[in-house]
């Protein structure tokens, strides 16, 4: 690992406890906050790469869990790795990693639908894979039940890739050997 990794795994560290800092929106019509906090986690995937991005989530969880309050609502702890959202962040370091490898196998600058596909595919598809089923163990309900109750977030997190790919592609053009 060189200066360059530390820096990027830092500067996304940062990055995504910066994006749990705003409040959450609520949609108005079914009530749901959305929070920003994953979409720091696609970004850390699509542009730090895979090994940066997974290591700068890893280490925001580590911040997370010796109490530091970097989750959305000014939660920190280990107390909310044992919630009924934590599958979400167990899953948020492997999410990344995704995101990174698919990005990484693309020599080239990937087409806005091919990267809207990665960044949905590890930050959305996977993402539910974990956090729904954990949901339901935790909450002690139908595994249904706790999907249903998940559909709500979807039209935020489609809008999350939505701005990861933008970022990213303009990044990427940009500064094409970062």
């Amino acid at each position: 690992m060189n200066t360059k990794d530390i820096v990027y795994i830092a500067l996304f560290a940062a990055l995504i406890a910066v994006l749990g800092v705003f409040p959450p929106i609520t949609v108005p019509v079914i009530g749901v906050p959305i929070t920003a906090q994953s979409m720091g986690v696609m970004l850390a995937g699509a542009l730090a790469g895979a090994k940066r991005g997974g290591l700068a989530v890893v280490l925001f969880l580590l911040l997370v869990a010796v109490g530091l309050p970097l989750l959305s609502g000014g939660r920190g702890g280990v107390g909310v790795f044992f919630g009924a959202s934590a599958g979400f962040l167990f899953a948020y370091p492997l999410a990344a990693v995704i995101i990174g490898s698919l990005f990484e196998r693309n020599a080239t600058l990937p087409t806005w639908p091919v990267a809207f596909a990665y960044v949905t595919l590890g930050g959305i598809l996977f993402l539910y894979a974990i956090g729904i089923p954990w949901i339901a163990v935790v909450a002690n309900i139908p595994l249904s039940k706790a999907a249903i109750g998940s559909i709500a977030y979807i039209p935020g997190d489609l809008i999350k890739a939505g701005l990861t790919v933008a970022i990213t592609l303009g990044v990427r053009r940009a500064y094409p050997a970062h």
